[in-house]
């Protein structure tokens, strides 16, 4: 009976089974055709279809993959642009519309204080090329009397000259021979002594340096190959006030023909100096070297503060003779428009307020505009502690032009060299590189004493009246005394928007 019960109980297990998954396919057959109905009848859901099928999974993945495109692409771009690998680098034009609108946006990677110069690794290696030929102007000379302009009361000689505004004009229209107003007007100042005459005559390439009113000390270059030390002069410009300095504070030798000597340092010592303000005084070997060093066919300037780290035949390979350049700078790290640059040296106090504003409107009405990406320029602004040159007659009478605006105008020489780059155009061809190449070619160093001059504090004109005709310069910047031929008064200087909290 048990058995028998068993059995039963297994069989009604089993049609039950039966019905369960019959009904479930009944099931299933029936939505399949409640969903065939719906789809003939336009009642089910579009987008859950379109959902099942995939279409709008394959479209969400392909906008993704588009997106990331453009961010990739993007990234490219702002990396070449910012690549020390020559060839990407030069695949970026750092004036594109995508660079300026992604930087105004401050989505642009900050430029970095130091990066790997591009040089080679031998100095032994590198080939000196032959003299750039020049073309315009094909022979320069120098204006070395100084003759007062009509009007002016009688002086003594200036080391610049006694410029005068058309003697200014002139000098931008290029000649194949041109004679112009270089410093080193007789009676003016400036004298080498003999001795030192006659060693840098045999100085065809040089390394120089300078230091005034004993703001510096020298730094003695390093990494200097056995070829470099004997294939260039290291030559330090220094005053009177200097060289005492340096005697006391540092182991200075003299050689058997009485050169004095600190290191590699050759000293060459300016006595009777032409200018009042040391900080013009300075500009002097730095713009001038051509002038100073007649005999040189390439030269390296760095300022006093600074130790030189990397050889100099490697540096003129790199920003010279690779890319058959006569002129290399370097770009300045935070402004780029010389009224950002003037504003700057007002807000920290670096020259007269109210001179500065009359230097830059007289540039702004002679039609130097701001900065901008269609300018041929990377930078109006150059940081000028280094500079390259191969002294071909272009080069020298750029030279010659800037320092006639630092003579006539402030000492802020910044200010003066975009706007001798816009008065020759196309003639005039240079290298502006990169601020962290820049800082990458020596150490900085401390001032030995903070500069000061009481001019630089002054806020108004007001204050050279009466007593304090002390503060005005009497050896240069007469430009900005002088009566100037043209309506300055209506002249308004463009807005600037702080670009740099360091600037």
């Amino acid at each position: 009976m048990e058995a028998q019960s068993q059995a039963q109980a297994q069989a009604r297990s089993l049609l039950l089974r039966g019905y369960r998954r019959s009904d479930r396919s009944d099931h299933q057959s029936r939505a399949k055709d409640d969903e065939i109905d719906a789809l003939s009848s336009g009642k089910a859901e579009p987008m859950k279809i379109i959902w099942r099928n995939g279409f709008v999974r394959l479209v969400f993945v392909c906008a993704i993959i588009w997106v990331l495109l453009i961010l990739f692409a993007l990234l490219f771009h702002l990396w070449s642009c910012h690549s020390s690998i020559s060839f990407l680098s030069a695949l970026c034009r750092k004036d594109s519309k995508v660079l300026v609108i992604l930087d105004s946006m401050g989505l642009t990677p900050k430029p970095l204080h130091r990066c790997a110069i591009p040089i080679l690794d031998d100095p032994n290696a590198v080939v000196i090329p032959e003299k750039t030929p020049d073309t315009i102007p094909k022979k320069l000379s120098y204006i070395e009397i100084d003759k007062k302009v009509n009007g002016e009361e009688e002086s003594s000689p200036l080391f610049g000259g006694h410029q005068s505004w058309a003697q200014r004009e002139e000098s931008f229209k290029l000649k194949s021979s041109m004679k112009v107003h270089c410093g080193f007007c007789k009676g003016g100042g400036g004298e080498m002594e003999e001795i030192d005459k006659k060693f840098v005559k045999k100085c065809k390439f040089v390394v120089a340096s300078g230091i005034f009113d004993g703001y510096d000390a020298p730094q003695q270059p390093t990494n200097i190959s056995t070829r470099s030390k004997k294939l260039f002069c290291f030559l330090m410009v220094v005053d009177d006030v200097s060289l005492d300095f340096i005697q006391q504070n540092t182991s200075m030798k003299i050689d058997k023909d009485g050169g004095r000597w600190v290191g590699i340092w050759r000293l060459i010592t300016l006595h009777n100096l032409p200018f009042d303000e040391p900080r013009r005084n300075g500009k002097v070997p730095k713009i001038l070297t051509h002038r100073l060093f007649p005999e040189a066919r390439y030269s390296i300037w760095i300022d006093g503060k600074m130790e030189l780290i990397v050889d100099p035949l490697l540096i003129l390979e790199r920003y010279l003779w690779r890319g058959k350049h006569t002129f290399a700078v370097a770009c300045h790290k935070h402004h780029k428009s010389i009224y950002e640059e003037g504003d700057a040296i007002k807000r920290r106090k670096r020259y007269a307020r109210p001179l500065i504003d009359l230097h830059m409107k007289i540039y702004y009405y002679e039609g130097m505009k701001p900065w901008s990406s269609n300018k041929r320029t990377l930078s109006d602004v150059p940081e000028g502690a280094v500079l390259i040159r191969e002294h071909t007659t272009m080069t020298n009478l750029f030279s010659c032009l800037w320092f006639n605006e630092v003579n006539l105008f402030t000492p802020r020489d910044q200010l003066s060299f975009g706007y001798v780059v816009y008065r020759l155009g196309e003639a005039f061809k240079f290298f502006m590189f990169p601020n962290c190449e820049y800082n990458s070619l020596f150490i900085l160093h401390r001032h030995t004493r903070e500069h000061s001059s009481k001019v630089e504090w002054v806020k108004s004109l007001d204050e050279f009246k009466g007593n304090n005709n002390g503060l005005k310069e009497s050896k240069a910047g007469l430009g900005l005394w002088l009566p100037y031929p043209g309506d300055l008064k209506s002249v308004k200087l463009p807005p600037v928007a702080r670009s740099s909290p360091a600037g």
